[in-house]
């Protein structure tokens, strides 16, 4: 059972505010990959949870159905970011 926490300050618009997401980050994070204005967190169980600003991948939600289980790595570059899933499947967004 992990109980890696992620806690955020900062320039709000650059991701230093996660109260939106605050509670998926409460436990459970193995990794956290950002670029220049958003933040991914990959929880143990596969999950990817984003914050940030919109544009720049922190709103993950036009493909959030694909981003809730299964992914083994996260890379972004400065304005979107690439899921890795279990099945070789890529998912990005930004």
């Amino acid at each position: 059972h992990s109980c890696s926490e992620v806690v955020t300050w900062g320039a709000v618009p650059f991701g230093g505010d996660s109260s939106a997401v605050a509670d998926r980050l409460a436990a459970g994070m193995t990794c956290i990959t950002s670029n220049r204005s958003a933040f991914t967190a990959l929880k143990d169980s596969g999950e990817v949870v984003t914050w940030g600003e919109a544009q720049h991948g922190g709103d993950s939600s036009a493909v959030a159905d694909r981003l809730v289980a299964g992914v083994t790595s996260i890379t972004g570059n400065p304005r979107a970011f690439a899921a890795l899933k279990e099945t070789g499947e890529v998912v990005t967004w930004g």
